[in-house]
């Protein structure tokens, strides 16, 4: 039976024992041939050997992806192929195939502030974004973060505690909670939000799923600000993927003595606009990179 586009990329999401990089490439070669059905001829077109070619049509047609299929078809999703899909999250080196969701999916076509920072920041972080972030949301732009520790759950809490927009982008199904204590945090950013994973459900926080997770708040924001980042941190991993999907980046500058600081700030002596005033923010917001 000839295989549609949509249940091609929704198989091809499951799929298990290839990376994200893999997927892109034989979700492209499919649509250049225009053939969702020969997964061998695909898969000799990006250039998998043998023996992964065997794994991947064996897997592609598993009774344990046919139930995933199943299972995660009752979750609310887009693709790819949806106009609902934000465009310049498609226009991204490597797009989510997939992604679920809960809550309001029209915050995704709006210009948006992703914030990432430090796991463990002191108050100085906190007392920032209470400055920074009120007069952002209050001019409709959602906060998009990945609901970790620290400055991630504060910029959420702040958001909302000025009914303002926010989009969690988590490295779990839906149905799980990383960290166990951002549970309600993560209820209220799916009710009043919208919350987004390309993993599906029963997924369990892996170590290689916050990578990934973060080129997806690089891909959605218009532009990132970095507050509080170790010079070796998955914050900075997040800010170098916003600048080469030629998003704005800003920072806050700390104390030059301060390790949790010493990242922003040389980010800073590399280019990045210092965040000083919510206008700052406001202007980078208002005149994205990829606009002109």
């Amino acid at each position: 039976m000839k295989m549609e586009a949509r249940e091609f990329i929704y198989r091809l999401s499951l799929v298990t024992g290839i990376g994200l990089v893999t997927k892109t490439k034989l979700w492209q070669a499919a649509q250049t041939i225009q053939r969702y059905d020969q997964l061998a001829v695909l898969a000799q077109e990006v250039g998998l050997d043998w023996d992964h070619t065997t794994d991947l049509i064996a897997n592609f047609y598993s009774p344990a992806l046919e139930e995933a299929m199943v299972k995660n078809a009752k979750v609310p999703s887009i693709c790819l192929l949806d106009e609902q899909y934000p465009v310049q999250l498609k226009e991204t080196a490597t797009p989510p195939l997939v992604l679920y969701y809960q809550g309001d999916l029209s915050l995704l076509q709006t210009p948006s502030l992703a914030v990432v920072g430090s796991r463990k920041p002191i108050r100085y972080g906190e007392i920032c974004l209470e400055q920074l972030l009120p007069e952002v949301v209050k001019q409709g732009y959602p906060i998009v973060s990945g609901l970790a520790r620290g400055i991630d759950s504060y910029a959420h809490q702040v958001a909302l505690q000025h009914d303002g927009g926010v989009i969690g982008v988590i490295g779990t199904g839906l149905d799980r909670y990383y960290p166990a204590e951002n549970q309600a945090l993560q209820f209220q950013v799916a009710k009043k939000g919208i919350l987004l994973t390309e993993y599906p459900l029963g997924s369990n926080p892996l170590p290689y799923h916050f990578p990934e997770r973060n080129r997806i708040i690089a891909g959605l924001c218009t532009a990132c600000l970095v507050v509080m980042a170790q010079t070796k941190s998955g914050s900075l991993i997040t800010a170098n993927q916003a600048l080469q999907e030629n998003r704005n980046v800003l920072a806050v500058p700390g104390l030059i003595n301060m390790t949790y600081s010493a990242g922003c700030n040389q980010l800073i002596a590399a280019g990045a606009r210092p965040a000083l005033t919510s206008t700052d923010l406001l202007e980078e917001l208002a005149n994205p990179v990829n606009s002109l």
